[in-house]
């Protein structure tokens, strides 16, 4: 259980909400331990590593 207020979202919603910003640095803590990057990657509290989700530049628009 979290110790900060108001608690986390119920365990049925799965959905962490942000602790602490610094998009200067360009990261976030969850409620979870988890921490997110702008770049969408991500360090989850027991460790692991999720790579960034990055969109194929096929994708990405293009300004004429």
């Amino acid at each position: 259980m979290c110790s900060h207020q108001p608690s986390c979202p119920s365990s049925d919603s799965r959905v962490p909400h942000i602790v602490a910003a610094h998009p200067e640095q360009g990261w976030s803590l969850l409620c979870d331990g988890a921490i997110v990057f702008d770049d969408s990657g991500e360090l989850t509290a027991d460790g692991r590593v999720v790579a960034p989700h990055r969109a194929p530049a096929e994708r990405l628009a293009v300004a004429a």
